[in-house]
Formats: C-alpha cells, sequence, structure tokens
C-alpha cells in the first residue's frame, strides 16, 4: 500500500485513503468526472475519475475510506491521482486516515499545560482552563484547508502563537503579559464548534453561518471572559479592529505562526 506522502509522477499506485472530497463534475465537452480528495496520515493530494463515472459515484461519499488504484500525474504543477479503479474500503476507521501533525502531541500537550499555568491572574486562569477542558485541539486542525490542516494542527498551533506571544511580553513589559497569553491560548476554540469530525472536518451548520471567531467569543462570553480578552479574540484576524496593544499583537503573532508553517523553505 501506498501513502500519499510516498506518491511519485508516472507511478502506478494502490492505496486505502479517505476522501475529504468528493464532487461530481463536467468537462467542456459535457462528460461527467469526478474530482477528489483523498487524505491519509501522510498527507492529500486532489484525484480525478473519468471513466465509469456514473457506477463508481454510487460506491462511496464524502467521509468514507476507500480502496483506490490508479497512476499518479502532475496537472498545473501538482500531483494528482487519475483512479482507475476504486472500492469501500469497510473495514478501516476514516478517522485514522487524518492527515496529522509531525510533532509529538503528548509533549505539545505539555507545553500548552505550562502555558496555561503561566496565566496568574486567577479569573483570566479559571476562564482559560475552562475554555481549552471543553476545546479537544488534539482532535481538530487550525484551518481545514490553510495553515496547520491536520488533525492536531489546532494544537500545535495553539501552542506556537501563545509561546509567541510569552515571549513578546517578556521582551516588552508594557504589555499585560496575563491578558496577551490567555487571548493566544484561546483565540482558536471556536474551531471545534466550527468544524465537523475528522476526515472531512466539513463546517457545521452554525460554523458555516457564524465562523469560529464568532463563536468563540460565544463559548468565551459564557465562561465569563471579560471585554479586552474578548476584544482580542474577536481582532485575531483583523489588526485595523484592534484597539489594544494585545489585540495587535495577538493578531501579529497569529500571521506570525501561520507564515512559519507555511512558507516553503529551501532544501
Amino acid at each position: 500500500m501506498t501513502t500519499i506522502a510516498e506518491l511519485e509522477e508516472n507511478r502506478t499506485i494502490e492505496g486505502v485513503y479517505a476522501v475529504a472530497r468528493k464532487e461530481k463534475l463536467r468537462t467542456r465537452n459535457g462528460s461527467s468526472y469526478l474530482a477528489l480528495e483523498l487524505v491519509d496520515a501522510s498527507g492529500r493530494i486532489g484525484a480525478r475519475v473519468w471513466n465509469d463515472v456514473d457506477m463508481l459515484d454510487g460506491r462511496f461519499e464524502a467521509g468514507d475510506a476507500i480502496r483506490v488504484l490508479g497512476r499518479v500525474e502532475r496537472f498545473r504543477n501538482e500531483l494528482q491521482v487519475e483512479v482507475r479503479t476504486l472500492e469501500p474500503a469497510a473495514d478501516v476507521d476514516p478517522a485514522g486516515l487524518t492527515p496529522s501533525l509531525r510533532r509529538d502531541a503528548d509533549e505539545l500537550e505539555g507545553f500548552l499545560e505550562f502555558l496555561v499555568g503561566e496565566v496568574h491572574d486567577e479569573a483570566l486562569h479559571a476562564v482559560v482552563t475552562r475554555a481549552l477542558a471543553d476545546a479537544p485541539l488534539r482532535t481538530y486542525p487550525a484551518t481545514p484547508d490553510g495553515h496547520h490542516s491536520y488533525a492536531g494542527g489546532l494544537l500545535e498551533h495553539t501552542v506556537g502563537v501563545a509561546t509567541l506571544c510569552r515571549d513578546l511580553a517578556q521582551v516588552h513589559p508594557r504589555l499585560r503579559a496575563d491578558l496577551l497569553l490567555a487571548a493566544a491560548l484561546v483565540h482558536d476554540v471556536g474551531r471545534t464548534r466550527e468544524l465537523g469530525r475528522p476526515p472531512i472536518f466539513a463546517p457545521t451548520e452554525e460554523g458555516r453561518l457564524l465562523g469560529h471567531v464568532h463563536l468563540g467569543l460565544r463559548s468565551l462570553e459564557q465562561l465569563g471572559a471579560p471585554a479586552e480578552l474578548l476584544h482580542a479574540v474577536a481582532c485575531h484576524h483583523d489588526a485595523r479592529a484592534a484597539r489594544t496593544a494585545e489585540a495587535a499583537v495577538l493578531y501579529h503573532a497569529n500571521q506570525l505562526d501561520a507564515v512559519a508553517a507555511t512558507r516553503p523553505v529551501p532544501d
């Protein structure tokens, strides 16, 4: 069986993958085809079904695990699988095929626990502790298709942003360290309500309508979070709306961690 990370151009492959996306489309001449996104623990790749479309379309749905025989081609400078045949993999749990983080999740959770302990204000510490207890960061991505887009990515991103904010507060003592660190630790808790279960992580109904920022603010408000914490979380994608230094710093820390995780680096 071939993992997605092992795929190479002009190679025939056989493997078991989860279907993260499935669309039935038409070519310019009107022929039907299936556009898929396949995932496993090592990554994700686009795939196309050109032949026996109607028959194969009825065999599976998005979120299922399937056994695929196909060939890897290059299209618009990206690898893509041309599926020759497929069948359901009923004996495989699709959730186990979710792309996963490369770092040790237990170690990251240890870092997270340490960072929570660095919030010394009792009221802020209580909000952070309760918010994270209800948010399974280890299960979810930070984004469905952007930075840290794999199971556990939310944990990794949260630790990254919180670490940056803690260090910046030490460099700049004028910043309210407890407020900044608390906001960093909970800035993305709404993702766990915005996104559905693996391997698709499709938006829930309220996630599609409200988004992770609004859902996070709703949860934090219910926990009694103060206005300045809510403000920082509300602005972490909008620097122009920031009215406090802590909110502006959180925005930039969030952007920095995303860039560091996604921009290509030389081999």
